[in-house]
C-alpha cells in the first residue's frame, strides 16, 4: 500500500513538473526573446509590439476562465491531452506569422496554451491531489518552470544566432509532440479527484477536508478576495513587463546584449531554492500566515533597478524577482485551497489564472507605451515600487480576515 501511494504520489509530481516547464513556450519570458527578430521582421515600435501583446494576452485572459473551468468537469488525462495538442498547434502556427492579424492570433495561442492552461493544468491537479504535503508538492512541481527560465534563454538565445527564429519554433512544437503526450499517459491515466492523497492511506490530517468549499460566484461577492488581487498580481505585472521589454532595459543599462540570458540563470537558481524553502513554510506554517512576505522581494528588485546601473547590479536584481516569483508560485497554488477549498479549485484557479494573464497583458501594454513616450526604466521601476508597497499594506491590513470557514468534521 505504501509503495502504490509513494508511486502515485510520485508520477503526479512528475506530471506538474514536465506541465510547468512546457508552459514556459507561452511565457513571456521565452516569447521575449523574440522580440527584436519579431519586431524587425514586422517592423513594428516597443510600443506596437506591447499593445499587439497586451491584447492577444487580454483575449487569452478572458478565454482561460471558461477553458480553465473545464477541468472541474473531464476526466485529468482527457483534459490535458487537449491542452497539449493545442499547445503544440499554438508553437507550429507561430512559425507561420508573417502579419499583424496572425501575430495577435499566435501570441493568443501561446499565453492562453502555455502561461495559461498548461500552468492551471499543473497547479490544480497538485493542490487538489495532495494535502498534508500541498506546499512541498507545489515546489516540486513549479521546480519545472524554474528549469525552462534558467536553460531556455540561453539555449534560445544561442540558437537564434544561426537558426531562423520560425524554424525554432517549428523545432518546440515537435518536441511537444514527441513528448508530452507520452508523459502525459504514463503518469496520470488512473488520476482523478477521487484519487487524492489522504484517500490514498493518509489519513492523519482531516483539516482541509473540513474547509468550506466556496463556488466562483461566493468567491466574487467576498470583499477578502480583492484585497488579495493587488499583492497576487504584482509579480505577474511587473515581471512580465520587465522581460517583455529586456532588450530596452540592457540598451539603456549598458549591461551588454546577453546581460538578462545571462542574469536568469541567477533568477531561476534563486527561484528553485524559494520553492523549496516556501513549500517546507507553506506545510509547517500554512500560506496565510506567510503570505504578507509574498512582494518584499519584488519591492527590493525595483529598489536595485532604480539606484544602481553597475553590469553585476542585473544579477541582484534578478535574483530578488526570482526569490519573488519562487514565493508567488507556491503560496498563491496553496492559498486559494486553503482559503476557498478545492472542490471548485479549477473555477476559482481559472478566474485567478485569467486575472494574472490579464495584468501581463497590461503590462506590455503600460510598459510599451511609457517607453514609446520617453519614460526612463528607472521611472518605470519607481511607479512599480509603489504599486508593490500599497499591495504590502493591503494585505497587512486585511491579513487576520484571510481565515477560512471550517464545517464541521462528519467522521
Amino acid at each position: 500500500m505504501i509503495i502504490d501511494i509513494v508511486r502515485s504520489n510520485f508520477k503526479i509530481i512528475i506530471f506538474g513538473f514536465i506541465f510547468t516547464f512546457f508552459s514556459c513556450v507561452g511565457q513571456s519570458f521565452f516569447i521575449g526573446l523574440f522580440n527584436s527578430s519579431i519586431r524587425e521582421e514586422l517592423n513594428i515600435s516597443h510600443g506596437e509590439f506591447g499593445i499587439i501583446y497586451g491584447i492577444a494576452t487580454l483575449s487569452s485572459s478572458l478565454t482561460l476562465i471558461w477553458l480553465g473551468k473545464k477541468i472541474d468537469d473531464l476526466k485529468l488525462v482527457n483534459y490535458s491531452f487537449l491542452v497539449v495538442i493545442f499547445l503544440a498547434f499554438s508553437a507550429l502556427f507561430f512559425s507561420f506569422i508573417n502579419g499583424i492579424i496572425l501575430l495577435v492570433i499566435g501570441i493568443f495561442f501561446l499565453r492562453l496554451s502555455g502561461q495559461g492552461l498548461m500552468a492551471h493544468t499543473a497547479s490544480v491537479a497538485i493542490s487538489r491531489y495532495f494535502d498534508q504535503s500541498r506546499g512541498k508538492a507545489l515546489s516540486y512541481v513549479w521546480v519545472g518552470m524554474s528549469l525552462g527560465e534558467f536553460l531556455l534563454p540561453v539555449i534560445i538565445v544561442y540558437f537564434l544566432t544561426f537558426i531562423y527564429w520560425k524554424t525554432l519554433w517549428q523545432g518546440v512544437a515537435v518536441i511537444i509532440l514527441l513528448v508530452l503526450p507520452i508523459f502525459t499517459y504514463l503518469t496520470i491515466k488512473n488520476i482523478n479527484i477521487s484519487s487524492r492523497e489522504k484517500e490514498n492511506g493518509d489519513r492523519t490530517n482531516n483539516n482541509i477536508d473540513t474547509v468550506k468549499s466556496w463556488t466562483r460566484k461566493e468567491v466574487l461577492k467576498d470583499l477578502k478576495f480583492y484585497s488579495i488581487l493587488p499583492a497576487m498580481l504584482a509579480s505577474s505585472f511587473i515581471i512580465t513587463g520587465i522581460v517583455i521589454n529586456q532588450t530596452f532595459i540592457i540598451e539603456s543599462k549598458d549591461w551588454g546584449k546577453f546581460a538578462i540570458a545571462k542574469s536568469f540563470m541567477i533568477y531561476s537558481i534563486l527561484t528553485v531554492t524559494t520553492l523549496f524553502l516556501s513549500g517546507f513554510l507553506v506545510d509547517k506554517f500554512t500560506s496565510r500566515k506567510i503570505f504578507p512576505l509574498l512582494n518584499v522581494p519584488l519591492l527590493l528588485s525595483l529598489i536595485i533597478l532604480i539606484i544602481f546601473d553597475h553590469p553585476n547590479s542585473v544579477f541582484v536584481f534578478m535574483g530578488l524577482m526570482g526569490i519573488s516569483n519562487g514565493l508567488t508560485n507556491v503560496l498563491m497554488s496553496s492559498f486559494w485551497a486553503e482559503v476557498y477549498g478545492v472542490n471548485y479549485l479549477g473555477s476559482i484557479k481559472a478566474l485567478t489564472g485569467s486575472l494574472m494573464v490579464f495584468s501581463t497583458a497590461l503590462a506590455t501594454v503600460i510598459f510599451g507605451s511609457l517607453i514609446d513616450i520617453g519614460y526612463s526604466i528607472e521611472n518605470i521601476a519607481f511607479l512599480c515600487a509603489i504599486y508593490t508597497a500599497i499591495s504590502i499594506i493591503i494585505v497587512l491590513i486585511f491579513q487576520k480576515a484571510y481565515k477560512p470557514i471550517l464545517l464541521k468534521n462528519k467522521t
